[in-house]
C-alpha cells in the first residue's frame, strides 16, 4: 500500500532519502538537506510530496518530489513550480523504479485533493528519459487533465560509455591550452569535500564576481539574498557528501572553479567560474574536462548531468545528450483560468527570449573564415 504525506522538508527525511537514491532515478536539487535551507531561511516556500511503502516494516520512502508555492504578483493565481527554489536545474521527481507505476498518480492525487497547494504546475526542466516522465505524461493523458509541452530540449550528458570526445578540434585545442598553461607555472587540480568546501565556495564566488557575471550584476555576490541562500545550500550538501568544488590551481592561486553536486551514483557541474586573467587558456573548460575523468576514474559516479543548455560549451567536451522537457499541467478538473493565463504568460515569456536572440543573432558581427573552438561560460 502507498500513501503519500505532504509537509514541510526538515532533516529527519536524511535517513530514509539516503536509502531511496540508492535505488532510485536521481536528482539532487530534491535533497532534504538543500530543501530545508530554502524553505528555513524563506527562499522558497517549499513543500514536499513524500511516498511510502506502508506494507514494509519499517514503512519504506519510496519517493519524493519538491515544489515552491509561487505568485507572480498579488492579483495572480498562485501555482506550484517544480523546481523547487532558484538555482535548482532538474525538476523530475526521486522515485524507486519498482513502484513508478502507483507513485506518481498517488501524487497527483495528492495534490489535487490538497486544499493547501495550487492544481496548476510548471514542470521546467523534467528529464524526458526518465521513466516518471513517462508515467507522468501517461497519467495525465488517461485522466484528461490539461497539459501544454512548453519546450523540448537537449541537455549535455556525460557517462563513461559515452562521456570526453577524445579526438576533433576541442581535443586538439584543450591539450594545446594545457601545455600552455603549464607552461606559465606549477598547475594542480584539488576537489576536497566538507570541510574545505566551504573556503573554496568562497574562492569560487570571488572568481565569479570577477568575471562577466560580475560586471553584468548576475554574479551570486551580487545579490545578498541568493549568496546566503547558496552557501547554506552548499554547505548543507557538503555536510553530507553531496557537494564538493574542484578547483585548478597554478603556483597554488586558484584561476577556476567547478561546484559539484552528487546523488547517488550521478553528478552534477552546478556552476562554473574562472579568472579572467587566465581566459585565453579557457580554464574553466580544462577544469570540467579534468574532472570528468577523475570521478569516472574513481568507479562511484556513473554519469554527470550538466545542468547546462543544449549548445553550451559543454556539448563541445562531451558526446552524451539527455532529452528535456518543460511541461505545464492542471491536475484539477478542466482547464482552470490559471492554466490559462499561465500559457500565456509562458507563451509571451518564450516569444519575447527567441525576439532577443533574433536581435543579437542580426547584431553581431559576421564570424571570421578561419572557424575557432570556442569555450564560453555555460551558467
Amino acid at each position: 500500500m502507498i500513501s503519500v504525506n505532504i509537509c514541510s522538508p526538515t532533516l529527519d527525511l536524511a535517513a530514509p532519502w539516503d536509502d531511496l537514491v540508492q535505488r532510485a532515478s536521481p536528482n539532487v536539487f530534491m535533497n532534504p538537506a538543500a530543501l530545508t535551507v530554502a524553505n528555513e531561511i524563506g527562499f522558497a516556500r517549499v513543500r514536499v510530496l513524500l511516498a511510502w511503502d506502508d506494507s514494509a516494516e519499517p514503512r519504506k520512502l519510496v519517493g519524493i518530489w519538491a515544489f515552491q508555492v509561487r505568485r507572480i504578483s498579488r492579483l495572480w493565481p498562485a501555482l506550484l513550480e517544480a523546481l523547487p527554489y532558484n538555482y535548482a536545474f532538474l525538476s523530475s521527481p526521486v522515485v524507486d523504479p519498482a513502484f513508478v507505476g502507483v507513485v506518481v498518480p498517488a501524487f497527483l492525487s495528492a495534490i489535487r485533493t490538497s486544499p493547501l497547494l495550487p492544481n496548476v504546475i510548471n514542470l521546467k526542466s523534467l528529464d524526458a528519459e526518465a521513466t516518471s516522465f513517462d508515467m507522468l505524461v501517461k497519467t495525465l493523458t488517461e485522466q484528461g487533465r490539461a497539459q501544454l509541452r512548453l519546450s523540448e530540449s537537449t541537455r549535455p550528458f556525460a557517462t563513461p560509455e559515452l562521456g570526453v570526445k577524445r579526438s576533433g578540434s576541442t581535443r586538439k585545442k584543450l591539450r594545446q591550452d594545457w601545455n600552455r598553461l603549464s607552461a606559465a607555472g606549477a598547475v594542480d587540480i584539488v576537489n576536497n569535500g566538507a570541510p574545505d568546501t566551504a573556503e573554496a565556495f568562497e574562492t569560487f564566488l570571488k572568481l565569479e564576481a570577477s568575471g562577466w557575471k560580475g560586471a553584468r550584476g548576475t554574479a551570486l555576490l551580487c545579490d545578498a539574498a541568493d549568496a546566503a541562500f547558496v552557501r547554506r545550500m552548499v554547505a548543507a550538501l557538503a555536510e553530507r557528501g553531496s557537494a564538493s568544488v574542484a578547483l585548478l590551481r597554478v603556483d597554488g592561486r586558484p584561476i577556476a572553479a567547478q561546484v559539484l553536486m552528487y546523488c547517488g551514483a550521478t553528478a552534477y557541474t552546478w556552476k562554473t567560474a574562472f579568472s579572467p586573467d587566465y581566459a585565453k587558456y579557457s580554464p574553466g573548460a580544462l577544469l570540467i574536462d579534468k574532472i570528468t575523468d577523475e570521478l569516472f576514474s574513481a568507479g562511484r559516479i556513473t554519469a554527470i548531468d550538466s545542468c547546462s543548455y543544449e549548445g553550451s560549451f559543454m556539448t563541445q567536451l562531451w558526446a552524451g545528450h539527455r532529452k528535456m522537457a518543460d511541461l505545464l499541467v492542471d491536475v484539477g478538473p478542466g482547464k482552470s483560468l490559471a492554466f490559462s493565463l499561465e500559457a500565456a504568460r509562458q507563451r509571451g515569456y518564450g516569444y519575447l527570449r527567441w525576439l532577443r536572440d533574433w536581435i543579437r543573432a542580426w547584431s553581431m558581427p559576421a564570424a571570421p573564415k578561419s572557424k575557432k573552438v570556442s569555450f564560453a561560460a555555460h551558467r
